[in-house]
């Protein structure tokens, strides 16, 4: 199953960059026995200033034909990262062939487009720079692959 991440803003280089990139290239190293992965990140921008509605055509033209869509949402269920490992590993055993994670932008995402998603996800009731989102996304795929393959990485 093949994982994207659809997100808002460029992310230069510094300390996030090299977090992300470290937790990807681990997710798809694991993930690859897994038949989870790779990851692509597409990273789009509103250059003219049309808020979170533009941030939303740009994201929906991001995401694959066919791919399954989980919006990160502070409306969504908290879950633990045991239930995340379970849902990744049950949308890749229902078939997906494309998982689409999307992150929105400082607003977050264009209702419009989070009522599109197949499935929601919060990281907490608190609200987290998008940027960071990514970071945590990030890592919490590369501890559900390490859950699934049976890794000390994750420990309860």
């Amino acid at each position: 199953m093949r994982v994207h991440l659809c997100v808002v803003g460029r992310l230069r280089t510094g300390p996030e960059r090299e977090m992300i990139d470290d937790y990807l290239q681990r997710f798809d190293r694991g993930g690859r026995a897994l038949s989870l992965g790779p990851v692509t990140v597409h990273e789009v921008e509103d250059r003219k200033g049309g808020g979170m509605a533009t941030e939303a055509v740009l994201l929906q033209k991001s995401v694959p034909s066919g791919a399954l869509i989980c919006a990160l949402d502070e409306r969504g269920p908290i879950i633990s990262s045991p239930e995340f490992s379970d849902r990744l590993s049950g949308w890749r055993d229902a078939g997906t062939c494309d998982l689409a994670f999307v992150i929105g932008g400082a607003d977050g995402i264009d209702p419009t487009l989070r009522d599109q998603a197949n499935a929601t996800l919060s990281f907490g009731k608190m609200v987290w720079p998008h940027m960071l989102v990514r970071v945590m996304l990030a890592e919490q795929l590369y501890r559900a692959a390490s859950i699934l393959a049976g890794s000390p990485y994750h420990r309860i």
